[in-house]
């Protein structure tokens, strides 16, 4: 049996993990930024984006508009992203599943959901709601990409986390979530 170097197994998969959060977060709707000329033509490292505060006047808003349309899964789907994007994950969750109590069927809002639960550190629950997304629809490859990352991160199965990016790559090719599903799975197999 081959021993594993651990730092080089953390190093590359702080590294995928990074890339696939980056194609998670990427996918969120953002308001246009201002165009700002750059104070001098040398290019400077930009900080990493800061978690944006939740909006309350639109968060009211919106829970208005939940209310006076308690069918309407619109304004709970944007309530939850609201909170999600803002890192308020417990916020977040009563919205996601209130929407899925409308539309069990909204593959999107169920793997957010699962992901809600991982970063509440709810691994086990995180899982299942996986495996509920998988049941809408089998080939969703945001699903699987975040499967591998909670399967390698959350409960350290590798074998596992391979398995779900190996699928992004089958059911989404040339897709972003598929490029950061090699990327992790290169990072894995060079340590491996």
């Amino acid at each position: 049996m081959t021993r594993i170097e651990p730092l080089p197994l953390v190093v590359s998969l702080l590294f995928a993990c990074g890339l696939m959060g980056w194609v998670v977060w990427s996918q969120r709707p953002v308001e246009p930024a201002p165009v700002i000329e750059p104070a001098s033509p040398v290019a400077e490292a930009a900080p990493p984006p800061a978690v944006p505060p939740v909006d309350e006047i639109r968060a009211a808003s919106l829970r208005d508009a939940a209310e006076e349309a308690p069918e309407d899964v619109q304004p709970r789907v944007d309530l939850g992203n609201l909170y999600f994007y803002a890192q308020r994950f417990e916020e977040a969750v009563p919205w996601y599943e209130a929407v899925l109590a409308l539309d069990p069927e909204h593959v999107d809002v169920s793997t957010d959901l699962a992901l809600a639960y991982y970063y509440l550190e709810d691994t086990d629950r995180a899982l299942a709601q996986f495996d509920r997304s998988l049941e809408i629809d089998p080939e969703h490859p945001k699903t699987f990409l975040s499967l591998g990352m909670v399967r390698a991160f959350g409960n350290r199965d590798l074998d596992g986390a391979m398995a779900a990016w190996e699928e992004v790559v089958r059911v989404a090719p040339g897709s972003a979530e598929a490029l950061a599903a090699t990327e992790a799975l290169e990072s894995l197999r060079a340590v491996h």
